[in-house]
């Protein structure tokens, strides 16, 4: 496009490149100027040469993390939680979605999502608190109705085995009402003149469903999970570390690369090893979602990202 080709294309679209100001100014400033502080990782950092002053070290800041003996602990964590949250909040936010399009009528659909999507809103701070009044071994409301029947309480504060499953759950209730409400607004956007065939042809609403919405929900799944694919290495620091906070008896079960870089950094205060640990979990993720979309488009290039 010539110069002049240019410039009329921007006036001429210059209310929408306006509204798309802020997102673009947004990324720029929260997500591409930062990354400058990527040599933090290779540096000794001292408070006097700052940021770009700092000596270089090459990669003893890595050496820290991996000679920590918890890197392929937290990796492995932060790995197989977010591999569990996709399945679990994927598979029951379609299947909300697609009741809620199929059974619910318009006030009752209305009334759902709202309740639904209230959890959302809730702080994770607030969450913690909730989860503390809940498995509290001497005054939480399980222990409590328990003992009223005569049953041992359970110390789940001190037993890591119940909290994967407590995070999964935990992260899926609070993720529900969102990722519906993006599962229905795609189920909306289908031509419903396939949905007046396919019952003028016989078609149970299970068939519907299976031959008509699923199939048309697919690129969506697709997007949806490539995105969370490329976070797959983070943490949801908020969450751990507000259900868990600095209990060590559950760090053999809970603790991801987040929540482990936290404490190191308050405890020796040694900002050039968080760098590297950021470093380290950007470069896995990069890598695990273009092999991810790599697969996609040998699948069926249509659905792919890029």
């Amino acid at each position: 496009m010539n110069r002049s080709g240019f410039w009329g294309e921007v006036k001429k679209n210059r209310a929408l490149l306006l509204m798309l100001t802020p997102a673009v100014l947004f990324f720029l400033l929260f997500a591409y100027v930062p990354m400058a502080g990527i040599v933090l990782a290779f540096k000794q950092y001292n408070h006097t040469g700052g940021i770009f002053g700092s000596p270089w070290n090459g990669l003893d800041n890595f050496k820290f993390f991996f000679e920590s003996g918890n890197a392929w602990l937290v990796t492995r964590n932060t790995v197989l939680y977010n591999i569990a949250f996709i399945v679990v909040n994927n598979v029951l936010q379609i299947t909300v979605a697609i009741l809620l399009f199929e059974v619910a009528g318009k006030w009752f659909r209305k009334i759902a999502q709202t309740v639904m999507f209230l959890p959302y809103f809730i702080s994770w701070v607030v969450v913690g608190a909730i989860a503390y009044n809940l498995f509290n071994f001497d005054v939480g409301t399980i222990n409590s109705i328990l003992t009223t029947f005569g049953m041992e309480p359970i110390d789940i504060y001190n037993t890591p085995g119940y909290w994967p499953v407590i995070l999964v759950l935990v992260a899926a209730w609070k993720s529900l009402g969102y990722g519906s409400v993006m599962y229905l607004a795609a189920i909306t956007s289908i031509d419903t003149e396939m949905y007046e065939a396919a019952e003028i042809d016989g078609a149970n609403i299970f068939q519907r469903i299976w031959k008509i919405t699923i199939p048309n929900l697919i690129p969506t799944i697709i997007i949806l999970v490539l995105l969370a694919i490329g976070n797959i290495f983070r943490g949801d620091f908020g969450m751990f570390y507000n259900m868990v906070g600095n209990n060590g008896l559950l760090f053999s079960a809970t603790d991801v690369i987040d929540t482990f870089v936290f404490r190191t950094l308050i405890s020796s205060n040694d900002i050039g090893m968080s760098a590297a640990a950021g470093f380290y979990q950007s470069i896995l993720g990069f890598a695990t979602i273009l092999i991810a979309n790599y697969a996609v488009r040998k699948y069926d290039k249509d659905h792919a990202l890029f």
